[in-house]
Formats: structure tokens, sequence, C-alpha cells
């Protein structure tokens, strides 16, 4: 159920950060962009995120709180850069703060804002992808089960020497 929370945020924030400014009356051309560019990276890396999770789940492996922690601070990032991406209104870059405030100041800042904000989105959401396919993975075996597995319990490497010897040859004389 979680993961399937998680697909659903993906794909509600994606249209968000691509096309939310249409909600305030400022959408503009530069929402063609956004769509294919961010919202459906985005959508398809957080359904990507809510499979794992439930691979990891049906595994019957316990999501690390890392998960969530990376994932919650994506989704903020997006949100952010949600309200601050601009679209060209009027031939104008317009944002939804800057629309909001009403000053070109404002304008500039929120651009100057949004790149980090949505680099910052899209690497936690990678950095969650990859801590929920590690989640989701069997332990791996120590060395020494390794070596029990490959030379018996004892976990002893036969001498080199030894497994040269044919049966019936008479070992070496000691002098």
């Amino acid at each position: 159920m979680k993961s399937v929370f998680v697909a659903v945020m993906g794909v509600v924030l994606a249209a968000w950060m691509s096309a939310g400014r249409w909600l305030f009356g400022i959408g503009g051309s530069l929402t063609w962009w956004y769509v294919p560019a961010i919202g459906l990276t985005y959508a398809i890396l957080l359904i990507c995120v809510g499979h794992r999770m439930a691979v990891t789940e049906r595994r019957g492996r316990r999501l690390s709180r890392s998960v969530w922690v990376t994932l919650i601070l994506s989704w903020v990032c997006a949100i952010g850069f949600g309200f601050t991406v601009p679209d060209n209104v009027g031939g104008e870059l317009v944002s939804i703060i800057s629309h909001a405030a009403g000053s070109q100041f404002s304008a500039e800042m929120s651009i100057a804002l949004c790149n980090p904000l949505g680099i910052i989105a899209f690497a936690l959401a990678f950095f969650t992808l990859g801590i929920a396919i590690a989640n989701g993975k069997d332990p791996r075996p120590e060395e020494d089960e390794l070596l029990d597995a490959a030379y018996g319990e004892d976990g002893m490497v036969p001498h080199p020497l030894a497994e040269t010897a044919h049966a019936g040859d008479e070992p070496p004389a000691r002098g």
C-alpha cells in the first residue's frame, strides 16, 4: 500500500512540477517542454521507487529510514520547484511566487531557486531508488560462509602441492 502511495505522489508531484502554474492562471508555452522533460521523468522515477519498495516488502525485508527521509526531502524540493519554475506568459518569465509578489526581483529570485530545487529533487529521488534497491537485495554472505561452502566446515584450503601428487606416488624424501 505504501508503494502505491509513493507512485501516486510521484505522478501528482510530476504534474505539479511541470504544469502547476496553470492552477494559478499563469500557464505558458514552456509547459510543453516541462511535461516530457521534467514531469514524465520524475513520475517514472518515483513509480520505479514504488515498485522497488513493493519488491522489498514482498521479500519480507524492511525499508530503511533513509528511504523515507530522502523521498520526503525529494517531495519537498519538488513542491518548491513547482512554486519557483518560470513559464513564458506574455513574453515574460513568471513563476507562481513572482506572480504572487508582483515584482521583477522576485521573478529573478524564483528563477535562481528553481534550478537547485529541481536538481536536488531529482538527485534525492535517484538516491531513494538506489537505497530501495539495496534494501530489497539479499545480504551478502560473509567470507567465512563462502569458505565453508567452497571447502567444507573447516574452511581450510588444500595445500597446493597436495593437489599435484598422484595416487600411489611416494612423498618426497626428507634429507
